[in-house]
């Protein structure tokens, strides 16, 4: 497509494990199959908790030509399982469960995107990423996109899905000739390859352009609409951009110059991801986080004239 220039308008894991449970070998963690298949290259693992706030282990690890995310995990850590071994309840010691009202679980991310998929399920190849992290999933029960997997989701494939990638302007050209040279950089092409199960939308511009798209517009909701605990209110000079705790309390509130990077999926399709801002400025200083600050961030924000933040915000 190159570069789109148009006016943009218009459960976890736990539950995963249930659906999957009937279908997976009552056997152990490992899997079923008769062994492990040769060497396939590597894969980076991530394990964090609260929101990717705390790295518990982050390494480059080995990956068999028919490893499932599960036995991947289980050569590298010590798990809890149930469900005949196809749901993760414990990372080395750190379990489930519920307190004052509020849960805690495991989730997982393969290529910045939660699978449909189970964990014994899903199939890894050289290159992918697996990001599980443990947190309180009481005020947005899934959060289906991230985009601290960076530059993934737009380098490998998500559970064999070819997606390609297409940048869609919102007034903002100079923001979007930077994020389309920020994915060239890494290799991706924005020209839908014939054949593609879906594509990547990357919506470029200020707050103003974007909110009337279906997706991301779903920003004026809380984080249980839109899996975002940031969110945006008022037009024009009266735009504000409000970072969330992942208890759901507002943290902070921004007006001119503050900017967001967030990946939205409210359905099965390919993820949407917006870079935007309550004005053309924090558009721009959204853009200049894409790399290694959105590195294990569910999504960035940028405060005026300040440091890119980690959302939802500790």
């Amino acid at each position: 497509m190159g570069r789109r220039s148009a006016e943009v308008a218009g459960a976890s894991e736990r539950s995963r494990g249930i659906a999957a449970a009937a279908a997976l070998c009552a056997v152990a963690v490992a899997g079923c199959g008769l062994g492990p298949g040769p060497d396939a290259g590597s894969i980076e693992l991530t394990v964090s908790r609260d929101y990717g706030t705390r790295i518990l282990r982050s390494d480059e690890v080995p990956v068999k030509s028919d490893d499932s995310v599960i036995r991947v995990l289980d050569r590298e850590a010590e798990l809890g399982t149930r469900f005949g071994g196809g749901f993760v309840d414990a990372i080395d010691g750190i379990a489930g469960g519920e307190s004052g009202g509020r849960r805690n679980d495991w989730f997982f991310y393969v290529n910045g995107v939660e699978s449909s998929l189970g964990a014994a399920e899903y199939e890894l190849g050289d290159g992918d990423r697996v990001w599980w992290d443990y947190h309180d999933w009481s005020t947005a029960m899934r959060v289906p996109a991230v985009v601290g997997d960076w530059p993934e989701p737009f380098v490998s494939d998500h559970a064999d899905l070819d997606w390609s990638a297409g940048v869609y302007c919102g007034g903002a050209e100079t923001a979007c000739e930077r994020v389309a040279a920020a994915l060239r950089e890494e290799g991706v092409e924005t020209d839908a390859p014939e054949g593609a199960d879906g594509e990547i939308r990357v919506l470029v511009g200020p707050w103003d352009a974007i909110r009337a798209d279906p997706v991301g517009g779903l920003l004026r909701f809380g984080p249980d609409r839109s899996g975002v605990f940031a969110t945006f209110a008022g037009t024009g000079e009266d735009t504000g951009l409000t970072l969330l705790s992942s208890r759901g309390r507002v943290v902070e509130t921004f007006g001119e110059g503050a900017g967001l990077i967030a990946a939205l999926r409210p359905d099965e399709d390919a993820p949407t991801w917006v870079v935007t801002g309550t004005d053309p400025v924090g558009v721009a200083a959204a853009t200049e986080a894409l790399g290694e600050p959105l590195a294990d961030r569910y999504a960035v924000a940028v405060a005026p004239g300040g440091d890119p933040i980690g959302v939802p915000v500790p």
